[in-house]
């Protein structure tokens, strides 16, 4: 279990839903490269709209020519844990935006394996 409180970094960054590394979601890599590089944790967001370099508005409202929505990445953990990570993204974001951020983490506590007694619903077993 991984347990980070105190002084971090927070690594957000900004790319579009429909970018893709190796014919599969851009940010499903990210996420699996954090995950493989033991990082803390990575979050996914959904935009509902937003423009960046290229000056198009893409959003979700209907009749919308654009559906290539904003997506931010999040990921928080010490900074050296951070720093080493970049050099992976030099690798797979073309464009986008990544940016760093002091932050303080308050709590942060996974659960161990097993000790969890819901289902599926959230409901408890017990």
């Amino acid at each position: 279990m991984t347990r980070l409180t105190g002084s971090a970094l927070r690594l957000t960054v900004f790319i579009g839903e429909n970018d893709t590394w190796h014919h599969k979601p851009l940010y499903s890599e990210i996420v699996h490269r954090a995950h493989a590089a033991g990082l803390a944790g990575a979050s996914v967001f959904r935009g509902i709209e937003g423009f960046g370099a290229s000056s198009l508005i893409h959003t979700s409202r209907l009749l919308s020519l654009s559906e290539d929505l904003p997506v931010a990445i999040v990921v928080v953990d010490t900074e050296e844990r951070v720093r080493a990570f970049l050099p992976q993204l030099d690798e797979l974001v073309d464009d986008g935006l990544v940016i760093l951020d002091d932050c303080e983490v308050i709590r942060y506590a996974g659960r161990e394996n097993g000790s969890d007694k819901t289902d599926m619903k959230g409901k408890s077993s017990l």
